[in-house]
């Protein structure tokens, strides 16, 4: 079972529908008991750094998720705004805590100096810098789709899988033990993307 968190932002009904596509039993809730009987949790979500951590704390699912992926390891996935809240610290609006598991923070791209619009959006090829699992049988330049105008800058105990170029370079996918995180969106990313939500599914 997959646990994909209702933290009440958008896209997630699409990452849930393209698991069940795959083949997957999915479950789409804010619910602490079935993010605990999961196997593995999902934090995808498109918005506000600032929206989406407020509604972590208000739905009560901070230290629920803290001790299911941080302390007892299930193999964690962050798609977009579900990668830029693990960091410490967000710009977005202000200066915001994020949840800190990941030693990082999450910047605005200076794109406009670069004479490029914001969001960034739409199909980029990433470079994966590191071999892992979820990029396992994707070659070195896979393609995906991207919609964001914030990136985060990570720390050195994080390990950066993957890397786009968007006005500046920017990591568009890490990983630190269980968890794993990306910047595009796999699933709006066709074959690409469906491999990568696949691969992650094998992830022990």
């Amino acid at each position: 079972m997959i646990a994909i968190v209702d933290y009440k932002v958008g896209n997630l009904r699409s990452v849930a529908r393209a698991f069940e596509h795959l083949g997957y039993d999915v479950v789409v809730s804010s619910k602490k008991e079935d993010i605990v009987n999961a196997e593995r949790i999902v934090l995808p979500g498109v918005g506000a750094f600032q929206k989406g951590i407020q509604n972590l704390k208000e739905l009560d699912l901070v230290d629920t998720l803290y001790n299911e992926v941080v302390l007892k390891k299930k193999p964690f996935l962050g798609i977009c705004l579900g990668m830029q809240l693990l960091v410490k610290v967000g710009y977005e609006t202000g200066r915001h805590q994020g949840l800190g598991w990941i030693d990082g923070e999450c910047h605005k791209f200076q794109a406009e100096s670069c004479n490029l619009r914001l969001p960034h959006m739409g199909w980029n090829d990433v470079n994966i810098i590191n071999n892992n699992t979820i990029f396992s049988g994707l070659g070195k330049n896979p393609c995906y789709y991207f919609c964001h105008s914030y990136h985060i800058v990570c720390g050195n105990s994080v390990q950066i899988l993957a890397s786009c170029e968007y006005g500046e370079q920017f990591s568009c996918a890490i990983s630190k033990e269980n968890i794993f995180a990306v910047q595009f969106h796999p699933e709006k990313s066709f074959d690409d993307g469906f491999k990568l939500l696949k691969n992650f599914c094998t992830v022990k």
